[in-house]
């Protein structure tokens, strides 16, 4: 479970900062505006107007945040102990459920992952539907050969909804549970989640997305240990929220649906590439509930390249926008209550943000190009009531989003999509959105790393002006303290203002750009660390040495062992390639205790004094049951994928300066992209 403030911490929370704003606002339009000439007002009404839009959606979460209503935990947990009772009692009254994996073009060995794990759910009453959108003969062997249904279809229309929707007449289940091809189920997911449904109001269960990679930006900045992947404040965070108000977002893959409740209200949404959210929506609005769940009970590939999570990033504002041309629009579909209607808009509203941010980015310049001042700052003013509202955001942001960010990280995810997602939101809403393209994830799909020429393009246009504009502050600040242009105490405080506005800024476009740079790497495999020890035997079984697993995916590990003379002397006496043949026994009881083969591909001294040893080791030809053990430990044990915290904002900045003056390596031996797991 995810730990988050107590209701009293929240409330308190919500009030100071709410608080703190009712004093800023009537400051902000009392004394800041610069109405001194026609386009002045015009940029100072425009800033005002950028800033009020977004202080807004920023306090519609704060009072979502704020609410003491239920988070649906203890429902959760006495639906799982009374499922695992009738489980013992009378399994044949439990209700039956159809896992289906809808799929176009991904992988074969992905899409296999995905299914054996499905196959694997700890539940009696499930069967597991692969829906071949591509009609591969490949696949429909692989279902065949896995025991699983299969079904395709010569008409693709409506994409992934049409393909969901072909399948439902083929299903008689009572529930249905939908994953992506890429997303490995734990094999507790059912067990979970079906418990929830014997209250027949239970329309939809919704489960946290998580990654067992790191998504592009995090990689190419290699700050997996610094920076938390967007999606978590939306499911440690936006979703509790949505709960608490009965307005939970389905998120299209890892959630589960009660049959009968989906054919009532039409079957997926066809209107929108996010029929996901869409069929929610029509699901509460029909007096079902939509129930969060959130454990971590499934994880997914993220986008290999920062291109690719950019087309996904815009698929989403795209979709979510269509949906307000739909029977499901939040403002004019019967049945929700007006909290419900504030919370499915705040996340349309979402994507509209990228025009007020726009317009921020715009005003430093104003002040340093054309010494247009689109507000004015008085010192007084600045220290008792910008300052003090502003920073209680800052420093309460992580602990109202029970630590899933902080206050600076989301700015990057903010910068890279801010040109090609405000390009989709305008065509989207002038009534040519983007058409549904699959992300691409997995082996199968072309990476080319290097840097993204369009996405680099736009950002480095933008980082010129802000330097330029940053050089003439320097200069007009410089000018007044020296006499020759004398400045007034009020427009003192504006420059140094701008002066402290654009630095971030320029910090953040250079640390933007540096993410669109994609790191190299042999295969899309992810590793992972994991908490993991065992012994080293050598080839003849002579040798045995404690050791550390450092990292570990279905291709290899990478071990620490400790350093000592007759170690060193049996690694010399390995071929010159390092190709000795090594075998390992790992402290796990899923693992066993037989010794897994691995042949050592490289090695190097570690830690400061160089007293360790690391190997790189592959593993060697693998039974089937150690291949399947193997799996199981690295994606579907109950409890695999931790939550972890938001770093400190200062910690964090400091880690992305030090990125930015080093070298992009590709990834490899030792310079692994991981994260963690238990």
């Amino acid at each position: 479970m995810f730990t988050s403030l107590p209701p009293p911490w929240r409330v308190g929370a919500a009030v100071l900062i709410t608080g703190l704003g009712v004093r800023y606002l009537p400051w902000r339009l009392s004394h800041t505006l610069n109405l001194s000439t026609p386009l002045a007002a015009l940029f100072s009404v425009l800033l005002l107007a950028a800033e009020l839009i977004l202080l807004f959606h920023g306090f519609v979460q704060v009072w979502l945040s704020g609410l003491g209503g239920c988070d649906g935990r203890r429902e959760i947990e006495e639906a799982a102990t009374q499922l695992e009772a009738d489980r013992q009692a009378s399994p044949e009254r439990l209700l039956s459920v159809a896992v289906l994996v809808p799929t176009f073009g991904e992988p074969l060995d992905l899409i296999a992952r995905c299914l054996r794990g499905a196959l694997a759910l700890d539940y009696p009453r499930h069967e597991v539907w692969l829906l071949d959108d591509s009609q591969r003969q490949e696949l429909r062997d692989l279902a065949s050969h896995l025991g699983c249904r299969y079904l395709a279809r010569a008409d693709r229309r409506f994409a992934k909804a049409g393909n969901l929707n072909h399948a439902l007449p083929h299903v008689t289940a009572d529930l249905i549970a939908v994953f992506d091809a890429d997303v490995v189920p734990l094999s507790n997911f059912l067990s979970r989640t079906v418990g929830l449904f014997a209250d027949p109001s239970v329309g939809f269960v919704q489960t946290p997305q998580t990654y067992m990679a790191a998504d592009p930006l995090m990689r190419n900045l290699r700050l997996e240990h610094w920076l938390m992947a967007d999606e978590e404040s939306f499911y440690r965070w936006i979703e509790p929220n949505r709960q608490r108000v009965g307005a939970v977002v389905c998120a299209g893959t890892s959630f589960v649906m009660r049959r009968e409740a989906l054919s009532y209200v039409g079957n997926f949404e066809t209107g929108t590439t996010s029929e996901d959210l869409a069929t929610g929506i029509r699901l509460v609005a029909a007096g079902y509930r939509g129930l969060y769940l959130p454990e971590k009970l499934s994880a997914g590939l993220a986008p290999l390249t920062i291109g690719a999570m950019v087309v996904q990033r815009c698929r989403w504002a795209s979709g979510t926008l269509q949906t307000l041309r739909t029977s499901a629009n939040p403002l004019t579909i019967a049945g929700l209550n007006p909290l419900q209607r504030v919370a499915y808009m705040e996340g349309v509203v979402l994507w509209l943000l990228v025009f007020p941010f726009l317009m921020l980015v715009v005003t430093p310049p104003l002040l340093g190009l054309v010494n247009l001042a689109p507000l004015r700052v008085e010192p007084k003013g600045l220290l008792q009531v910008a300052i003090p509202f502003y920073a209680s955001q800052m420093l309460l942001i992580r602990w109202l989003s029970n630590q899933s960010r902080s206050a600076f990280s989301p700015e990057l995810y903010r910068w890279v999509l801010a040109y090609p997602l405000a390009k989709t939101v305008w065509v989207t809403l002038m009534g040519r959105p983007v058409q549904f393209r699959v992300t691409p994830k997995g082996n199968g799909f072309h990476e080319e790393a290097g840097a993204n020429g369009p996405l680099m393009r736009p950002l480095l246009v933008v980082l010129g002006v802000q330097l330029v504009a940053l050089t003439q502050l320097i200069r007009q600040l410089l000018e007044g303290w020296q006499g020759s242009t004398p400045l007034t105490g009020e427009r003192t405080t504006t420059l140094l203002f701008a002066f402290v506005w654009i630095v971030p800024t320029i910090v953040l476009l250079l640390v933007a750009i540096r993410s669109c740079w994609d790191r190299p790497r042999e295969d899309a495999i992810p590793w992972l660390a994991p908490q993991l020890g065992g012994w080293l035997v050598g080839p003849n079984g002579s040798l045995e040495a404690p050791l550390r697993v450092l990292a570990i995916s279905e291709q290899g590990c990478e071990v620490a062992l400790r350093r000592s003379q007759a170690l060193w002397e049996s690694l010399d006496h390995a071929t010159d390639s390092c190709s000795g043949t090594w075998c390992l026994q790992l402290d796990d009881p899923l693992l066993g205790e037989d010794l897994w083969p691995a042949q050592m591909v490289c090695r190097r001294a570690r830690g400061p004094a160089r007293r360790a040893v690391g190997i790189g080791l592959r593993w060697g030809p693998l039974q089937e049951a150690q291949q399947e053990l193997l799996e199981r430990y690295l994606y579907r044990r109950p409890g695999l994928w931790p939550t972890c915290r938001a770093p400190w904002d200062g910690l964090a900045l400091a880690a992305v300066v030090y990125r930015l003056v080093q070298q992009v390596e590709p990834e490899g031996w030792f310079r692994r992209s991981l994260l963690p797991i238990r």
